[in-house]
């Protein structure tokens, strides 16, 4: 490739088809991290989930939507899945211990 970006008519350089590319990438990573964020502080406030396990949820979601051809489009709701299931998870856990402390112990 060309390191010289091309000229126009007008003299005004035209972005290379990689600058493209990488401008492209990086606006999908962000849009990525965007809804990583949101999804990460919605769950932690509304579901009081612990936050690494949604960490790390979100980040198989993100790994599993990489290998997809639309992360951008799989990204959103895998990570609400997982992170619902974390939640759940932790409801049902936190339920557990409430009925173990609640009940006298046999001795």
């Amino acid at each position: 490739m060309n390191a010289i970006p091309e000229m126009t008519g007008n003299n005004a350089p035209q972005p290379t088809l990689a600058a493209i590319c990488l401008l492209s990438c990086r606006k999908l990573i962000a849009q990525i991290q965007q809804a990583k964020h949101a999804i990460l502080a919605e769950f932690r406030q509304t579901f009081k989930a612990p936050e690494q396990m949604l960490r790390l949820a979100l980040n198989e979601a993100e790994a599993l939507a990489w290998q997809t051809s639309y992360p951008h489009l799989v990204f959103p709701v895998l990570a609400a899945e997982k992170a619902q299931s974390v939640a759940t998870w932790s409801a049902h856990q936190e339920s557990i211990r409430r009925t173990e402390t609640s009940q006298p112990l046999d001795v």
